[in-house]
């Protein structure tokens, strides 16, 4: 099989794309770099002897670590307890987020707009300036040390209201005002007709809500004072001071690995529908 020649110009014109593409990715792969280096080391440090880490070696590889670390803290509870919170969240702001965007999308009113930079106002409110007032109002609902309180301050989300507004924009008028012609009611448009047609803006919002409430550390460690209603970011804060006591950063890698994992798995899974919908959620509005 002979290979037909490459015209030098074309050879030229390639090089100069792949160069191009290189130069362009290259902030970005540096701006990474020293993260990829801490994951890299984490994922490497849980899988080797302590005492070979506080000597500088690196190679024998061992499940120790993630056995003792299983066993040194309630795992399995901070886990039920961090996916009933998680996924109880998620399923809520589902249904608001989706109403929200419909509606600022779709329902035309006098002050639509206002009403969603108003709306968009709460993306520039840090979460910690709202903790003693979020605080004080799930105290005097009898709330305070459970779940429900840990959830409550995020039911409505302006990022997933202005990610499922842009992917509701994005899709043709036509359609919906096919759907109306045919007797549907504004229900029936938003679950039959839209809903299905925004899938990437929802999977990237549900990872981005799944992840920021996984790790979120500083509210439930106000809320939250019993120890069985302990969460993941609380729990492995307990887990990894006393292990650091004893320098144990073998067992401490292995417990953020079981903390991290099922998120990064998560983002492995749906990074494609992540990446797109963040994309094109500025291209129509």
């Amino acid at each position: 099989m002979t290979l037909s020649p490459v015209h030098p110009k074309v050879f030229l014109r390639r090089v100069r794309r792949i160069s191009w593409e290189g130069a362009r990715q290259l902030p970005a792969l540096l701006f990474a770099l020293p993260y990829a280096l801490i994951a890299g080391y984490t994922l490497l440090a849980a899988f080797t002897p302590t005492a070979d880490l506080n000597r500088g070696e690196l190679g024998r590889f061992t499940l120790e670590n993630l056995k003792l670390a299983w066993s040194s803290a309630d795992f399995p509870r901070l886990y039920l307890n961090t996916l009933a919170f998680t996924l109880g969240l998620l399923l809520v702001q589902v249904l608001t987020v989706t109403t929200a965007g419909f509606a600022l999308a779709h329902l035309k009113g006098r002050g639509n707009n206002t009403l969603f930079y108003l709306i968009l106002l709460q993306l520039f409110l840090p979460a910690s300036a709202l903790i003693l007032p979020n605080f004080i109002l799930v105290q005097r609902l009898g709330l305070a040390d459970t779940l429900t309180a840990l959830a409550l301050p995020y039911v409505a989300s302006a990022t997933g209201a202005f990610l499922l507004r842009q992917g509701f924009l994005q899709i043709p008028k036509e359609l919906v005002e096919a759907a109306y012609v045919d007797g549907a009611t504004p229900w029936q448009v938003l679950w039959r007709v839209l809903l299905p047609l925004v899938r990437p803006q929802l999977a990237a919002f549900a990872l981005v809500s799944l992840v920021y409430h996984w790790n979120e550390f500083l509210w439930p460690l106000v809320v939250i004072q019993s120890p069985e209603k302990r969460v993941l970011s609380l729990g492995f804060a307990s887990f990894a001071r006393s292990a650091e006591s004893g320098m144990e950063w073998g067992l401490i890698a292995a417990g953020a690995l079981l903390v991290a994992l099922p998120m990064v798995t998560a983002f492995l899974l749906f990074q494609r529908s992540f990446v797109e919908a963040f994309a094109r959620s500025g291209l129509k509005g």
